[in-house]
């Protein structure tokens, strides 16, 4: 069997992935990807069997349609049996390209919602091209996956595509072996600590997130200066566009030198583990991966009340917050501070509630979902 595994950008293959590539590799298939940079990623070229760079990118452009034909082309000379697309760019062009080849191919189009453009966020006004858009492409989609339960109930509500031809599966899954606390030992907490020039008087809450206005990195900053403890740290791991004006928001606050900007991360593990909790205060989100990695190391986490955190959070196992409430962000951050033991209890449930979103779960829904819509005849 032979599966083109298609991304906006290289990262969400790197990120998000790679097991599945693997785990398929491992029963016989062949496994190619398509994303814009994925030629240039290491681990990618090393994983996939063959990896073709798409020329599109995460601004939506009409010039993009431009892609279209190459991807046909490539879809029929690869001879796939499933194009599975994920993110909402290179979602639509692919199902777009695709449109006219299916009814005469045995290709399957597989597409997995990472999170809707359209969300309770935004007004029902602005959701409407974006409703429209899915509902277009819903045509062109021989299995609609969702990772969150708002957009379960959404994609069926809309009837993007026909109740048997909707699925929900628990994200992309997490690796509990890779996210586990008793691998990090006290020493590596410490050299955290060291390196950010903790005492042993000081409190560190992370964030695990690209710099981009989504995040609502300004909102943490000004949590922390409203919360007033010159002991209580923030540690922010990530790049991205906004990074400047959130290290000139903590200078004028007078808090930089409670802010920690720590670039890109491979230990997210060890980091996690020498902090007192979690912080991801988003405006919207699909499942994020930030907020399981946490609960899985154990440590409780303050999310903002969004589709997917909440799907995360709301059974016990971290604080929901309202997006772009400083005040309330603030005081979760008390709490954690204020009530340890009831912290440490909070962190071991969401170890507990993890366990829903285990990788080798994921990827048994997977295997499933690819043996059904291999069976489903075509549909133009």
């Amino acid at each position: 069997m032979r599966l083109l595994e298609v991304t906006t950008v290289a990262q969400t293959l790197r990120s998000f992935l790679l097991p599945h590539c693997t785990h398929l590799q491992s029963l016989g298939w062949k496994v190619d990807a398509l994303a814009a940079g994925v030629s240039r990623d290491p681990q990618c070229v090393a994983t996939f069997d063959r990896v073709f760079d798409a020329g599109w990118s995460r601004t939506p452009n009409p010039i993009l349609l431009r892609e279209s034909s190459r991807v046909r082309d490539l879809v029929e000379t690869g001879q796939y049996d499933i194009v599975h697309v994920h993110t909402p760019i290179a979602g639509f062009l692919t199902r777009f390209a695709l449109r006219s080849i299916r009814a005469r191919s045995h290709v399957r189009v597989v597409y997995t919602a990472h999170g809707f453009h359209f969300h309770s966020g935004r007004s029902k006004f602005g959701n409407l091209p974006f409703e429209a858009l899915e509902r277009v492409a819903g045509r062109w989609t021989d299995m609609l996956i969702t990772i969150n339960r708002d957009d379960f109930e959404a994609a069926r509500f809309l009837n993007l595509v026909p109740e048997q031809r909707l699925r929900y599966v628990p994200g992309v899954g997490i690796d509990l072996q890779a996210y586990n606390p008793q691998a990090i030992s006290p020493e590596e907490i410490l050299m955290v600590r060291n390196e950010l020039r903790l005492t042993p008087a000081d409190y560190l809450f992370t964030v695990i997130a690209e710099f981009t206005p989504n995040k609502r990195h300004r909102d943490i900053i000004r949590a922390l200066r409203l919360l007033g403890n010159a002991h209580v740290h923030v540690a922010l791991a990530g790049e991205g566009r906004t990074r400047a004006d959130v290290e000139q928001l903590a200078q004028d606050l007078k808090v930089n030198k409670q802010v920690h900007f720590l670039g890109y991360r491979t230990d997210i593990p060890r980091l996690m583990s020498a902090s007192n909790a979690v912080l991801l205060v988003s405006t919207r989100e699909g499942l994020p991966r930030t907020v399981m990695e946490a609960m899985a190391m154990g440590r409780p986490v303050i999310g903002s009340n969004v589709r997917g955190t909440r799907d995360l959070l709301s059974d016990g196992a971290g604080l929901l917050v309202p997006v772009g409430d400083v005040e309330a962000i603030a005081n979760a951050m008390r709490w954690i501070l204020d009530h340890p033991s009831d912290a440490e209890k909070m962190g071991n449930r969401g170890r507990q509630e993890v366990r829903k979103y285990r990788l080798d779960l994921v990827l048994s829904a997977q295997d499933q979902i690819y043996s059904d819509v291999l069976g489903m005849p075509a549909r133009g």
